[in-house]
């Protein structure tokens, strides 16, 4: 039977389906027996003495140890979830819920569930989502490791609120609240571990108001070895949020490597440049200028092919530039300034070679001329098949470059 629980006075009563419910308490589960009790009984308790209506909902992710029966025995509604991983269990148990707050927590009893009521009072006061904040609340001996307490989740934390401005102290804190109305409209994907991450970054990029409360980890309950594994989490938890910035993880190295190796072209075109009596460069750093240059050019492309895709596929919701930008660029603008490139470049690699079969076809000495303007011919030749490309990807996802500011 689908239930909630309430607080009618003083006397805790049960109510159907049908009743209203303030907060829905969502806990993961993976053969977590040794500690759901608590975790359970302590949500239920926090929900009741607050004088709020409330369920608790167990995302079974294929438990064996009777954590299952467990959690009916304690008042708690099953989801199960044939799917495996973190995400994919939280996305289940979160599709359940009935009340407008979710409240989401781990069930190795490391987060005080007691917690609850603290929660919904800050989404009662408008905000979108409340992060536990383990850092400010307090460690307790042995409930972190010191490679996470002291490098990963700083350190992890610390690049999200670079490359995403979220403004949060403890990005990987597994208790957390947040509204039924932001979570509907972030669509989050993530099956596993990285659903944590995702829901943080799409809420900031929609701007929604997020704030943090003190909360303490107390040493887990489990029993067994963590689920959690720090190196490749780690990593993954790094590509995750790289993928999710094209502008840091595309544009700017490109920028930078382009910008750098024109520079040394340019530089290096009226002929030797001596640093020190020892250090001459030459044609050889010259043309690793153009290399430079050319590897930057390629690599902005497919920033720009990356932008676009993470737009139409809804993981980048902060498109005001990609919009403005796109508004002035069509198939028909990077054909013209590609052909006005390559023939450009086209234009000086004739001359020089008019001017070599002129002298007989002698030795070349014209040599940096050469790479100057093959660059060019060659940068052009890349943004006219990369303006096709883009153009392709536009229509592949359903909008054409140059209306997607009519989405």
């Amino acid at each position: 039977m689908n239930t909630a629980l309430t607080s009618v006075g003083s006397a805790a009563a049960t109510v159907g389906a049908s009743d209203p419910v303030d907060v829905s308490v969502v806990i993961p589960c993976l053969n977590e027996a040794n500690s759901l009790a608590f975790c359970i009984d302590k949500a239920t308790d926090a929900i009741r003495k607050a004088g709020l209506s409330g369920e608790v909902i167990i995302a079974d992710n294929g438990s064996n140890d009777g954590s299952v029966e467990i959690a009916e025995q304690h008042g708690a509604r099953v989801i199960r979830v044939p799917e495996r991983g973190y995400g994919a269990a939280l996305r289940a148990g979160i599709a359940a819920t009935r009340g407008p707050f979710i409240i989401m927590g781990d069930a190795d009893d490391s987060y005080d569930f007691t917690e609850v009521p603290r929660f919904v009072e800050k989404l009662r006061e408008g905000f979108d989502v409340v992060m536990g904040n383990r850092f400010r609340g307090g460690i307790k001996p042995g409930a972190m490791p010191p490679l996470h307490k002291y490098f990963g989740n700083p350190g992890l934390t610390a690049l999200l609120n670079t490359l995403f401005h979220v403004g949060i102290g403890d990005s990987y804190c597994g208790m957390r609240g947040f509204t039924r109305a932001l979570y509907d409209r972030l669509d989050v994907r993530s099956s596993g571990m990285e659903f944590a991450l995702e829901m943080i970054i799409k809420s900031a990029q929609i701007g929604a108001r997020i704030t943090e409360i003190p909360i303490i980890l107390w040493p887990d309950k489990r029993g067994r070895a963590p689920h959690l594994r720090s190196f490749r989490d780690g990593w993954r938890s790094l590509r995750f949020m790289l993928l999710y910035a094209p502008n840091w993880l595309f544009f700017l190295p490109g920028a930078l490597l382009a910008a750098m190796g024109l520079a040394l072209v340019i530089w290096l075109l009226p002929g030797p440049r001596t640093i020190t009596p020892r250090i001459t460069l030459d044609l050889h750093t010259m043309i690793f200028g153009v290399i430079f240059t050319l590897m930057g050019a390629q690599i902005l492309s497919i920033g720009a092919f990356a932008k676009v895709f993470s737009y139409a596929e809804r993981f980048d919701r902060n498109t005001v530039s990609l919009k403005r930008v796109l508004r002035r660029v069509t198939l028909e603008s990077g054909l013209f300034l590609g052909g006005a490139l390559f023939l450009t470049g086209l234009a000086g690699c004739a001359w020089i070679t008019w001017q070599w079969a002129a002298s007989g076809f002698g030795p070349l000495h014209e040599v940096r001329q050469v790479l100057f303007w093959s660059m060019w011919l060659f940068l052009g030749v890349q943004v006219i098949f990369a303006s096709f490309f883009l153009s392709m990807l536009g229509i592949s996802r359903g909008t054409f470059i140059g209306d997607y500011d009519q989405r």
